[in-house]
């Protein structure tokens, strides 16, 4: 046969040498074992999620306007704070609530909009028109809203002792896991939810009053200027500056007891003297309980009807951390605070752990995509044979890990989305070493060249069409990112991680795969009497 005498050209182009690059050299080892942990520290370090993140600016404006009456609010405040707040660039809606004396405007941006420069946008429009001001608003404040605001973790404090620990005393239990949960890295906001706060009450007694000559007025005005620290100068002695506070605040009940309130004739008048002082619950507000059903794992619990006295604490997280590690920093907190504060009969459950489920729907995806992979690869190691499904048994999880990490570097997390694009793609990618590995056993059983010619011709083969089909892919995925409103950003981790894990497909097509399947069949060959 003749030889061909094209097939040293066949290797001029930039292609054509990295792949002969990665035949002769030492690169693609290197490059398995680089991929390979990235990708696994990728799948540790990205931040796992249920659904991907949707980036919708929202802000409330809080207006007080005390003494106006709700149609005065409505029109005066809510309707002229509308209008100006529609002039912002990027507005999509504006909502509002008047009431007697207070206003809510709530201004929401297109899907996409930066949340920094969307809130400067208000703030700049509020204080641009501050001349236009009514003269009854005495303050507003602007408060923005986002995803992270929602509580992935919600601890449930309850006891079945109610006479001995009511809500009062979850109350305060909580006010001190609060603080405990918002020390800990990546928490967010924290609430306290059912309850009743701790007061100091001071309940005045008319009779009293009239007898020491002291209305309600005095009263108030003496616990306000009494209550009161501030500095008053310093003075240099020894060489030392010493400063000088007038006043104290009320450190406790009794201190506040003995408060002078008036001097009648000479004769000081207490607190105690005119009113009763009492330490202790607010008043009632609301209610907050906790039932048990038939799931629950205590006998005693499910059999039983009675509702607990409860108080919760929510949790969320910071923009972009981890749910699954800030919940489970919570739950260990949670474990050590029981031991050291709760008393007998005070229990805690977390009634709500979007760690817990984001963590449960991404570990089963990541099965399904494990259980399509190995079963692509056996069916292909049936048909072609154990080898060449070796060789794409290696390929398809080093695209894979590749892709992830650039996901990872695009800020995106994992989620539902994420590896529904990855098992879409699965069998899009696997195409490119099959075709990659079918070519080269088929050069290798022609027996025309050496082994590594073989494999460097059967490549210069495929390189168009792997291009191509990676680029049609690619063509067709592209649309996805000019979905808009809530679906975009929704669908944007497919947009991005197909087309990804297609382009990595094809550098490992380009540079692992013929290395692998070179060393995996050229001494099976070499030993063999096979012919086309």
């Amino acid at each position: 046969m003749k030889p061909r005498a094209s097939n040293n050209n066949q290797h001029t182009g930039f292609l054509r040498k990295m792949i002969s690059l990665f035949l002769t050299g030492d690169l693609a080892p290197f490059l398995i074992l680089v991929s390979l942990i990235a990708g696994a520290v990728a799948i540790f370090v990205t931040p796992r999620e249920e659904e991907p993140q949707i980036i919708v600016p929202l802000a409330d404006v809080h207006v007080l306007a005390p003494g106006l009456p709700v149609e005065d609010v409505e029109r005066q405040v809510t309707t002229r704070l509308e209008k100006l707040l529609a002039q912002i660039d990027g507005v999509e809606h504006v909502y509002s609530v008047s009431n007697p004396g207070r206003a809510i405007v709530t201004v929401r941006f297109f899907v996409g909009e930066q949340r920094e420069e969307s809130l400067v946008k208000i703030y700049n429009k509020i204080y641009s028109h501050i001349d236009d001001v009514h003269p009854d608003i005495s303050s507003w404040v602007v408060k923005p809203i986002e995803i992270d605001d929602v509580p992935i973790v919600n601890v449930s404090l309850w006891s079945d002792r109610p006479e001995d620990n009511d809500d009062y005393a979850l109350r305060r239990i909580a006010e001190e896991l609060e603080i405990e949960l918002q020390a800990l890295p990546n928490t967010n906001r924290t609430e306290i939810i059912g309850g009743r706060q701790r007061i100091v009450r001071v309940e005045l007694d008319p009779n009293a009053l009239a007898a020491r000559q002291t209305s309600a007025l005095d009263v108030a005005w003496a616990i306000g200027v009494s209550n009161v620290r501030q500095p008053a100068g310093s003075f240099d002695r020894l060489d030392y500056n010493f400063k000088v506070e007038t006043g104290d605040y009320f450190g406790n009940a009794s201190s506040l007891k003995r408060a002078v309130i008036n001097v009648v004739d000479g004769t000081p008048v207490y607190l105690e003297d005119v009113a009763e002082v009492i330490d202790g619950p607010a008043d009632r507000t609301d209610y907050s309980w906790i039932g048990f059903g038939p799931a629950e794992s205590n006998s005693k619990l499910s059999s039983s009807e009675t509702l607990f006295p409860a108080v919760h604490v929510s949790v969320a997280k910071k923009k972009g951390s981890n749910a699954v590690w800030v919940a489970k920093q919570i739950e260990k907190k949670l474990e050590e605070f029981k031991l050291e504060h709760f008393p007998k009969g005070v229990h805690a459950q977390i009634t709500r752990n979007y760690g817990e489920t984001a963590d449960d729907k991404v570990n089963e995806l990541f099965e399904a995509l494990i259980v399509a992979i190995l079963i692509v690869i056996g069916l292909i190691a049936y048909s072609l044979g154990w080898r060449e499904g070796l060789v794409i048994a290696a390929a398809v999880p080093i695209t894979f890990s590749l892709a992830l990490i650039i996901n990872y570097w695009a800020g995106y997390t994992i989620n539902r989305v994420t590896l529904f694009a990855l098992i879409l793609s699965l069998g899009l990618v696997v195409d490119d070493p099959i075709v990659d590995v079918e070519n080269i056993y088929r050069h290798m059983c022609l027996r025309r060249e050496s082994a590594l010619d073989a494999v460097k011709t059967a490549m210069g083969e495929v390189m168009p069409p792997i291009i191509l089909s990676t680029l049609a892919v690619i063509l067709a995925f592209i649309p996805l990112t000019l979905i808009t409103g809530m679906m975009g950003p929704y669908m944007r981790p497919m947009a991005l991680n197909v087309p990804v894990a297609m382009i990595m497909s094809m550098l490992v097509a380009f540079t692992i795969t013929p290395w692998l399947t070179y060393r995996a069949l050229r001494n099976h060959f070499e030993h063999s009497q096979i012919k086309l």
